[in-house]
């Protein structure tokens, strides 16, 4: 794996995944113009891109470094996401030893847990500069991304915290509006787990201290984001992505240990009754955000690198950076969601979808209403609450093909009989439901009909040609 952002960066240069723009740049607006644009190509037009020249910094930019499917799986030191998929399946496979030779076959995979706890430093490379005083956010290429943006967010930040009852750690990304010099807005909603902390530091009265890093090592970057399961600190599942531990150090300020090899780390503290209007923002729904009261980021020092490198992601109308992200969490916890729902077979959250408003399923269909219990059942999962339209199909379906999926829609569905619709917790950038955060949603059975189903008349079979004339055209060539 990866040493640091620098050592990614070095290896994008190697496989032709990186743009570097010497042309001088503004942080305002331009960036973000240039990156859609980027995002937006197909092939080897979609790179990763460094901006070596902003107007007014010292600073250099990289934007979409897991902008293709290829970045992301570069990212995470692999050919293919799945291969984490595989190995998260070795580890979670259901085994109850009976006898001391099956208890003894399960010490590999304790050990290999071992192996990623993570490692506190003394000394490390984020903390080659301190500053307390003096210019600090301002010496920062932060990118003001839309025109209609309530000001510049730090887009990419791993905002970690601590349970003040428990001192459990925990690391997010939320997003951070720079307010001024010093002070940001704190961007979590009220199911982040850096917002349940917050709240019991306000229930316990005590000082809530907070750090951001900037600029990691990708795996430690792209774990921030993954839906671990709670209670698993976020820097040993970033280690069994490295397959290494991650280094910590620990600030110089606050209490709070941060990854030794992060370009640039805000410290400070969420005021636990301050709050400010934040927003609105270019979200990556392709719709902004609205304005509301958030808390307030407080930084009293600033630790980076001698040289940094300013990592930020654009979010906007997909395909952005951020569906590579989350194509790559669809498949790596797929076998997380089959461990509870084994009748699972594939699932897709198409882009389209922002991962939040659609789900595709493939399941093994066994009895009567199969597709109505997964349904429900991944409705009560964690982050999959949040799915607005939730579509099942057979096993045999390829859900990664919309045009077959909608042809299953279209063609196995009577919308009187097939049809789910309920009310529940929506996410809180769904802008279409009537209150924030809550709304209808609906779930659709696409798979073929049973008579246990109610289904009263003949099922048609498929048009498929014979595998003997297949063998035949395969076997000639056409002139």
């Amino acid at each position: 794996m990866y040493r640091d952002l620098k050592d990614f960066i070095n290896k994008l240069k190697q496989e032709n995944e990186l743009l570097e723009i010497n042309t001088p740049v503004s942080s305002e607006l331009e960036i973000t113009e240039i990156t859609d644009r980027a995002s937006k190509e197909q092939g080897m037009q979609n790179k990763a891109l460094l901006f070596n020249n902003v107007e007014g910094y010292n600073m250099p930019v990289l934007t979409n470094a897991f902008g293709s499917y290829r970045r992301m799986a570069l990212a995470l030191g692999v050919q293919d996401v799945r291969e984490i998929a595989k190995r998260i399946e070795e580890l979670i496979k259901p085994e109850i030893p009976d006898s001391l030779m099956e208890k003894a076959a399960l010490l590999p995979k304790l050990y290999e847990v071992s192996q990623f706890f993570p490692k506190i430093v003394k000394d490390a490379p984020c903390q080659e500069i301190v500053i307390t005083d003096g210019s600090m956010l301002d010496k920062l290429p932060i990118l003001k991304c839309w025109p209609m943006d309530g000001g510049p967010f730090i887009t990419l930040p791993l905002v970690i915290t601590k349970n003040p009852r428990t001192g459990n750690r925990n690391m997010g990304m939320y997003r951070l509006q720079k307010f001024d010099n010093k002070t940001t807005g704190m961007h979590w909603h009220k199911h982040h787990d850096g917002a349940k902390n917050y709240e019991e530091a306000r229930k316990m009265g005590k000082k809530f201290e907070v750090a951001a890093a900037l600029g990691c090592d990708p795996a430690i970057t792209y774990a921030a984001t993954a839906p671990v399961p709670p209670g698993i600190d976020e820097m040993i599942f970033a280690g069994f992505l490295r397959k290494k531990p991650v280094q910590l150090v620990k600030c110089k300020t606050v209490d709070i240990e941060v990854p030794a090899d992060a370009e640039i780390v805000l410290e400070g503290y969420v005021d636990l009754e301050e709050k400010r209007i934040e927003g609105p923002f270019g979200d990556h729904t392709g719709y902004y955000s609205l304005a509301d009261e958030y808390p307030v980021f407080h930084i009293i020092a600033i630790t980076h690198t001698k040289n940094p490198i300013y990592s930020a992601t654009i979010v906007g109308k997909p395909p952005q950076e951020d569906c590579y992200m989350g194509k790559a969490t669809e498949q790596i916890f797929l076998p997380v969601l089959r461990q509870i729902l084994p009748e699972i077979v594939d699932m897709n959250l198409p882009i389209e979808g922002v991962f939040h408003n659609c789900a595709i399923i493939s399941i093994d269909k066994r009895f009567p209403g199969h597709a109505s219990k997964v349904i429900n059942a991944v409705w009560g999962l964690g982050q999959m609450m949040f799915t607005k339209f939730m579509i099942v199909v057979d096993r045999d379906v390829d859900v990664h093909n919309l045009s077959e999926v909608s042809w299953k829609i279209f063609n196995n569905t009577d919308p009187s009989r097939d049809c789910i619709i309920t009310k529940g917790p929506l996410d809180i950038l769904d802008h279409a439901c009537d209150l924030p955060g809550f709304g209808g949603k609906m779930g659709i059975d696409a798979t073929k009909k049973w008579a246990g189903e109610g289904f009263t008349r003949e099922w048609p079979d498929e048009i498929i040609m014979c595998e003997e004339i297949k063998r035949k055209v395969d076997g000639k060539v056409y002139e």
